[in-house]
């Protein structure tokens, strides 16, 4: 119960996930960001330049960025700027953005799962 001029307690839950993405290239010269197939991004509910933490499964590098949408149906998942020396080629990448939920909400929140195959092809689908 919420009593007047009281703010409702608010958690940060995991908003979206993108399991076992394969890096598919990287560019240390551009800006900064990761470049995420669109459809990727739309299936979890991501947005453009929404920030991200990635973790790397290959080395354990964690880092935090911005999406930006790459061509649809392209499967790519690409790393920019500094992060692109965070990983290579190859490694599976745990991509993750998260959302601030009201306490009333929190307990049945669901995020939005994909888990990815070869080709970044979707094989599995949770909480959508």
């Amino acid at each position: 119960m919420t009593l007047p001029g009281q703010r409702t307690m608010q958690f940060y839950l995991l908003k979206s996930k993108i399991h076992r993405a394969t890096v598919t290239g990287g560019n240390v010269r551009y800006e900064g960001s990761l470049t995420i197939d669109s459809r990727l991004m739309d299936a979890v509910g991501m947005v453009p330049y929404e920030k991200i933490l990635c973790s790397n499964m290959a080395n354990g590098n964690r880092f935090e960025t911005y999406a930006i949408p790459g061509e649809p149906g392209s499967g790519a998942i690409i790393l920019n700027g500094a992060a692109a020396r965070l990983g290579r080629k190859g490694d599976q990448l745990t991509i993750m953005s998260f959302t601030e939920v009201p306490e009333n909400r929190a307990r049945k929140w669901k995020p939005r799962v994909i888990v990815l195959g070869k080709g970044n092809r979707i094989v599995n689908r949770r909480g959508i």
